[in-house]
């Protein structure tokens, strides 16, 4: 069984054109204070619902049919995309690996830590239904602990480095995408990543 559930919350009302698409939406009523991990806390019954393979989606990403596709034809149902062709800073979400194992997932990075290779996590991610509840588990965790102002990164980077070695990794470098955050992310999807994009009227 195929489910669509969408968390929506701030300009929820401007979700409508595309509603129809989704099975389900849930309503975050805390998005002007708490963190994106109340979001996924919402969804909760969701991640363990039927207990199969979820797939994880942040909705700020435009991105080419190609980057979901690698996602979901992986072999291995813990999974997430990482570009290796990223712009060093503070804002990407690094995956950083040593000997192909996760060490660490955070926008930060402590200068001690050892790797061998990085990339941006792209903000898809698929886990197993025993994944899945994990990182059911961790979120609740995180809100009954009063630390719902988290990022729901924090609660994924738990479950991954509990037991990197479940995870697989699908290289999505050379692949148009890119996450909006600023005035600046919209002129930079419409100049350089739109055009890119396969399947999309000219």
């Amino acid at each position: 069984m195929t489910e669509v559930v969408a968390v929506t919350g701030y300009r929820a009302e401007a979700f409508a054109p595309v509603r129809d698409l989704v099975s389900r939406e849930l309503v975050n009523p805390r998005f002007a204070d708490l963190g994106n991990v109340y979001s996924l806390w919402c969804a909760r019954e969701h991640l363990t619902r039927d207990g199969g393979d979820v797939v994880l989606m942040d909705a700020d990403v435009l991105f080419d049919d190609r980057v979901l596709s690698r996602l979901l034809r992986s072999p291995r149902s813990d999974c997430i995309l990482l570009d290796r062709d990223f712009e060093p800073g503070e804002e990407p979400v690094k995956l950083c690996l040593k000997a192909g194992v996760a060490v660490e997932f955070r926008k930060r990075v402590h200068e001690d830590l050892e790797f061998d290779d990085a990339g941006e996590s792209v903000g898809f991610f698929r886990f197993s239904g025993p994944t899945a509840r994990r990182l059911s588990e961790r979120t609740a965790a995180y809100v009954e602990d009063g630390r719902r102002d988290e990022p729901h990164e924090e609660a994924i980077r738990d479950v991954v480095l509990e037991t990197p070695e479940r995870f697989s990794f699908e290289d999505v470098s050379g692949l148009p995408w890119i996450e909006i955050d600023f005035p600046e992310d919209v002129r930079r999807a419409e100049r350089d990543v739109l055009p890119r994009l396969t399947g999309v009227p000219a």
